[in-house]
């Protein structure tokens, strides 16, 4: 069949991979890169160039089961890293660094807190009832998070200085929103991922040499015959016998099959002809922009080097509806500089202009109930009116989300990866 894919991040780069094997297939990206989410860029400072990641750093050998297969068929080179946080509340001059004892109490201060020691046996407890609610599949699971906090009289240090900050981080997601966030989809992701476990995690690791070098693996192995850059598509409309592509610069194509590998609110958009599921199930689901900068400013840190984490949680009035976050990037890739490149998400403000390097803006899915509700709705919609819609919006937003999509998409065109 000639199928049409739109979008070439991770759910379309894969879905071409995998599709191309039996089909004849295009893939439209508007932009002027392959890879999305995954971007890495070159950055020159004090002479000497580096490649910094700014969207997709970090997998792990537990929860990405099916990334692992691709880049093992590419034969890409990684390298383990660590997955440390830490959280600075600069107005009560508080920090600390989860990854161990000498870390925890980077702060001195913070061994003669009874608050501190508090909130770790919170945490502690938060675990145990946590974990046990997902084996019981307990009734628990239906409240949202600070319900689920009330319920069981953890305290409010826990729940502000560790809980709201970690899943904030993880889903890129203002404090605001985190309290009523779904339990169940929180615990699962937090239990697949050993976030549960004191001792037993899983290894995370990166891409050698930034992660798009998998994307140019991809492209060595395959070739880059049918992608095309700079390619916006306008509109799509369906019919009996076929799939209209019209593009941005007015030319229209057909097809047999479309694959919308962007999100899903984008595919909406384009849709001429949405049917009512298509509206209610793609229109379920609300996305936030993120601010990224680049830049080497160490005040966005922690004070204290020795509370410095791979992941690093600012505190205050902006991190309510936004998440203010910030990647040590020389951690995460292991790289050697007297620089320190930091990664840091809607905090722009407080970065001192000289030290910017590039600037992004990512978007990024809002888990509440309505999107749950799209997502148990995707079989409607899949692979009716010769349209298929796949993006990490369907299960946890996650790298691995978006290949398990398209792989999902490429089983449905008979295809099996």
């Amino acid at each position: 069949m000639r199928i049409a894919v739109i979008g070439g991040g991770i759910a379309g780069m894969m879905s071409w991979y995998l599709l191309r094997r039996q089909h004849q297939v295009t893939l439209f990206e508007a932009g002027a890169y392959l890879g999305g989410h995954t971007a890495t860029v070159d950055v020159t400072v004090g002479g000497r160039e580096y490649a910094v990641d700014t969207g997709f750093i970090v997998f792990n050998n537990w929860t990405y089961p099916l990334f692992n297969r691709f880049i093992a068929e590419l034969e890409v080179p990684f390298q383990h890293t660590t997955m440390s946080f830490a959280v600075t509340d600069r107005a009560a001059d508080f920090e600390y660094n989860g990854n161990n004892l000498w870390s925890l109490f980077a702060q001195k201060r913070n061994l003669l807190r009874p608050s501190f020691w508090r909130m770790l046996g919170d945490i502690v407890r938060f675990n145990k009832i946590a974990k046990q609610a997902v084996a019981e599949n307990s009734a628990d699971l239906d409240l949202p998070i600070d319900a689920f906090l009330q319920k069981h009289q953890l305290g409010a240090d826990m729940r502000d200085k560790y809980l709201l900050p970690m899943g904030a981080a993880i889903w890129s997601a203002g404090l605001t929103a985190m309290p009523e966030f779904p339990l169940r989809f929180f615990l699962q992701f937090c239990n697949n991922h050993g976030l549960l476990n004191i001792n037993d995690r899983p290894q995370w690791a990166v891409i050698k040499g930034g992660s798009r070098q998998y994307v140019k693996a991809m492209l060595g192995k395959c070739g880059n015959d049918g992608i095309r850059l700079n390619s916006p598509v306008a509109q799509v409309r369906r019919f009996d016998d076929s799939v209209e592509i019209a593009l941005a610069d007015g030319s229209t194509e057909h097809f047999d099959q479309v694959v919308f590998a962007c999100h899903s609110d984008q595919a909406l958009k384009m849709l001429a002809d949405a049917t009512p599921a298509e509206q209610q199930v793609l229109g379920g689901i609300a996305y936030q922009d993120n601010d990224v900068v680049l830049h080497t400013d160490i005040r966005l840190l922690p004070k204290r080097k020795a509370a410095w984490a791979a992941w690093n949680y600012l505190l205050g009035a902006d991190a309510a509806k936004q998440a203010t976050l910030s990647y040590n990037m020389n951690m995460l890739q292991g790289i050697s500089s007297d620089h320190t490149f930091v990664v840091s998400l809607n905090a722009s403000g407080k970065i001192a202009p000289e030290h910017i390097l590039r600037r992004f803006t990512y978007a990024h899915p809002v888990y509440n109930n309505s999107t749950m509700q799209s997502q148990a709705r995707r079989a409607e919609i899949n692979g009716q009116n010769r349209s298929y819609f796949c993006g990490a919006y369907w299960y946890n937003g996650f790298h691995e989300d978006g290949v398990r999509s398209a792989v999902d998409v490429a089983a449905l065109l008979g295809v099996k990866f």
